[in-house]
């Protein structure tokens, strides 16, 4: 199997590209600080994506992970905080990230009939909504909005699309007091991966595999 993952230097990521190497599978990741192997990418910068495509042009693609992410704001007031710059940057890299990585590989995705895994979180559903953090917050809701109207439009390809909460994991994110660790993480978003299905497209779940409230 094929892997492009887009945000594999570290966290999640990193995790995801080690676990499916070992399992023999080709990886192929992404980052804006790359390490040795990786393909330099910021997605912030959608002229960047041309290489990506250029990169996989006439390979199938069985899987496209979209893990990139930024959650800033976390000390924002409504009063005074929340600057437009930070609405800006965090859809781009959330969101407009996400579109513009299946655009450029959408080609392999067809002709593998393969999968887009979109990390999101639970932080973007509208039926928990909590407050704060309302940048991420939107931008992860919008990421659930995209990637199932994706689902609609690549259905008759072939290509599924699943959405997923990796769960509260340690990482620079996340923070050493959540509740689980990249290798958990990982391990149960994999397996949801390779359970997505066209007939299961469209779906949001956790990373232990229950579905979530949208």
């Amino acid at each position: 199997m094929r892997v492009l993952i887009v945000g594999a230097s570290r966290g999640i990521g990193a995790e995801l590209a080690d676990l499916f190497a070992a399992r023999g599978d080709a990886v192929i990741g992404t980052a804006r600080r790359p390490l040795p192997g990786q393909i330099p990418l910021d997605v912030r910068q959608p002229e960047q994506f041309e290489a990506l495509h250029d990169r996989l042009a006439g390979q199938p693609l069985d899987l496209l992970v979209c893990n990139a992410g930024i959650l800033p704001g976390r000390n924002e007031t409504l009063d005074h905080g929340y600057p437009a710059a930070m609405w800006a940057e965090t859809f781009a890299v959330n969101v407009m990230g996400v579109f513009l990585a299946v655009q450029a590989v959408l080609p392999s995705l067809r002709e593998a009939e393969g999968k887009i895994a979109i990390l999101s979180s639970q932080l973007g559903s509208s039926t928990h909504a909590g407050g704060g953090r309302l940048i991420y917050r939107a931008s992860k809701a919008a990421a659930i909005n995209l990637g199932r109207n994706l689902a609609i439009e690549l259905a008759a390809d072939g290509v599924a699309v699943g959405i997923y909460h990796p769960g509260w994991v340690r990482t620079d994110m996340g923070g050493p007091d959540a509740a689980i660790t990249t290798r958990q993480s990982a391990a149960g978003l994999a397996a949801r991966f390779d359970a997505l299905t066209v007939a299961t497209t469209g779906v949001f779940k956790t990373w232990d595999g229950r579905p979530h409230d949208l």
